[in-house]
């Protein structure tokens, strides 16, 4: 838990950076984009190998895949062999989060459950401090191949503790691999998340090569829940759809997912290329999530067997909300503490949203099954980030794009890639006051458009929530 944990912050501050460095700002969102597709297609297929081989061999697979790739992103000498080898790390990280999930829930009661998960999230806590200030610390006085290259020994240390201490009795019989959904989840998702990268940016939203992507994707997903129909043992059973608490948890996660990501990789961002402060600062304002994160999911670990689901994902969402309003009102002359305070209540609204729906989903399906149903919750979490990264992506480089294009008298024939300069600090120095100027109200304006974003994201989490059942139910109730 804690390597996923500081995956996401320590890259998220490290990249304004790592683009310096090897350049293509344009494929900015693809370093996170890549990673996330192969977590959205791998988390189902860990799950239900889980479910049918046992939770320690494919804990162990996931693990060690994850490493290599950590170990080759470190070495990455351009931004499209780094995207490459995030796409192999992301093969390994599949595995990770969901199955350690999963074997919380095999071992603990749901009275047990609500507050180990809290207990957990205090993980993410300390993790994601540390991440932002390792990653500033890595990129100012090392080199930033040690955002990844610190995996390792947490990897290490994970496989073995595994390997001694998790005992546990899987059913020997022939299984069916559902390849064919595999398959198909995997081109559905990729077109989905390619057509919002480059939709608006290297193509119009209406063109062929858009209306193209979604098409596949909408084929790709209809052919997809026809094989699970007739699959003998499918890769996400359809049946695990019929629980509302489950619809509810995974549409829940979906979109709070998106806020999640959109948070994570755009922070840093705009604390460092609007506001000017160095990775360090643009670090600890993220870094706030992840302390209103841990300590609202552990009170909300407390309390859940006595408020019900319901209260508990309400107090989320409102937390989504208000954090999100916080971030649309920001400005340059407020610094990076008016942006902390409204990524703490984002934190506040996860820890309460994500503690409610992993509870609630283990709690709702016997052991057989928990695996795929902890991995679907996953799932729709990543999918959600990889649809958010992808969809916020194309609205700040379309946004950007045109307030460039508008003031292309002023600032000459340049490009997206003008970003590469504002995120490094000495090369940020050898603009023209005037210039500068002019470059960080574009990045301002830009990202206030993906802030709207996230206060629309945050609705539509609270609306899904509302239909909680108001208390607790087990799978003996369903």
């Amino acid at each position: 838990m804690f390597m996923a944990a500081i995956e996401g912050t320590i890259v998220s501050t490290a990249m304004p950076s790592i683009v310096a460095d090897l350049g293509g700002f344009s494929y900015f969102s693809w370093v996170f984009s890549i990673f996330l597709l192969m977590q959205a297609v791998t988390i189902p297929i860990y799950g239900k190998l889980a479910d049918l081989f046992g939770r320690k061999p494919v804990y162990f697979l996931g693990v060690i895949i994850f490493l290599v790739g950590s170990i080759l992103c470190g070495l990455a000498t351009s931004m499209p062999l780094l995207i490459a080898f995030r796409f192999i790390q992301g093969i390994g990280a599949g595995a990770v989060q969901p199955i350690a999930s999963t074997i919380v829930g095999d071992i603990y009661s749901i009275e047990e459950r609500s507050k180990i998960q809290g207990y957990l999230a205090s993980v993410w806590g300390i993790s994601s401090i540390v991440g932002p200030a390792l990653g500033g610390i890595f990129v100012e006085y090392i080199h930033w191949a040690w955002v990844y290259w610190i995996n390792i020994p947490f990897g290490i240390l994970s496989l073995i503790g595994i390997s001694l201490y998790l005992h546990e009795n899987v059913e020997k019989k022939k299984h069916s691999i559902d390849y064919v959904g595999s398959g198909l989840l995997f081109v559905s998702i990729s077109a989905l998340m390619l057509a919002f990268i480059q939709g608006g940016v290297a193509w119009s939203w209406t063109s062929l090569p858009s209306l193209f992507l979604m098409a596949l994707f909408v084929l790709g997903m209809g052919l997809f829940l026809l094989q699970e129909k007739r699959a003998l043992e499918p890769m996400m059973p359809l049946k695990l759809w019929r629980n509302p608490i489950i619809v509810i948890s995974n549409v829940g996660s979906l979109t709070t997912g998106m806020i999640m990501i959109g948070v994570i990789s755009f922070i840093p961002t705009y604390v460092q290329g609007v506001m000017g402060y160095s990775a360090i600062v643009g670090g600890f304002s993220l870094a706030m999530m992840s302390i209103g994160w841990p300590v609202s999911a552990t009170i909300a670990g407390k309390v859940l067997i006595r408020l019900g689901y319901l209260k508990n994902a309400l107090i989320g969402g409102f937390g989504l909300i208000i954090g999100s309003i916080l971030l649309i009102t920001s400005e340059p002359a407020f610094g990076p503490i008016w942006v902390g305070i409204g990524s703490f209540f984002i934190g506040v609204g996860m820890g309460f949203t994500t503690t409610t729906f992993t509870v609630s989903v283990q709690s709702s399906v016997e052991w057989r099954v928990r695996g795929v149903a902890t991995a679907s919750n996953m799932f729709m979490r990543i999918v959600g980030n990889t649809v958010g990264i992808s969809l916020m992506g194309g609205i700040l480089n379309t946004r950007l794009a045109h307030f460039l294009e508008t003031h292309s008298n002023k600032l000459g024939g340049i490009d997206l890639d003008i970003t590469n300069q504002m995120l490094d600090a000495e090369e940020r120095q050898k603009f023209a006051d005037d210039t500068l100027a002019l470059l960080q109200e574009g990045l301002n304006i830009s990202m206030h458009y993906v802030f709207w974003g996230f206060l629309v994201l945050a609705i539509m989490s609270l609306i899904a929530v509302s239909f909680f059942p108001n208390g607790i139910k087990t799978n003996k109730q369903l």
